[in-house]
C-alpha cells in the first residue's frame, strides 16, 4: 500500500498499478539475468502452489535475493540509451 499511496497520490498517477512494476521486475529477471526462477518468485514473494515442492523447500534464498536485488537497483538506476521517438498520431482501436 505505501508504494501505490506515493504512485497514486505523492507523485500524481493514478492510473499506475504496483503490479506493472511486479511485472516489470518478472520480465527483466527472466529475460535479461541468470537468477532462477525460484529466487524471483520468492523476491517477489509469491507462495509455492505444488504442496510436494513446497513441503521440501526450506531455505529463504536470501543471498541470492539480496544479489538480485542489487542487479534490479543497478538497472533501474541505469542511464536509458538514447532513441529516436516517433509520435503517434490518433487512436488505433484495438479488436
Amino acid at each position: 500500500m505505501a508504494m501505490l499511496n506515493l504512485l497514486q497520490k505523492r507523485i500524481g498517477r493514478p492510473h499506475v498499478t504496483v503490479h506493472g512494476f511486479r511485472s516489470s521486475f518478472r520480465d527483466w529477471t527472466a529475460e535479461r539475468t541468470s537468477f532462477s526462477s525460484e529466487v524471483a518468485e520468492m523476491a517477489l514473494a509469491h507462495v509455492v502452489d505444488d504442496k510436494v515442492e513446497a513441503a521440501y523447500r526450506r531455505g529463504d534464498l536470501l543471498e541470492k535475493r539480496h544479489q538480485l536485488a542489487e542487479a534490479w537497483a543497478r538497472y533501474c538506476d541505469s542511464p536509458v540509451p538514447s532513441a529516436q521517438i516517433v509520435p503517434i498520431r490518433g487512436k488505433v482501436a484495438i479488436e
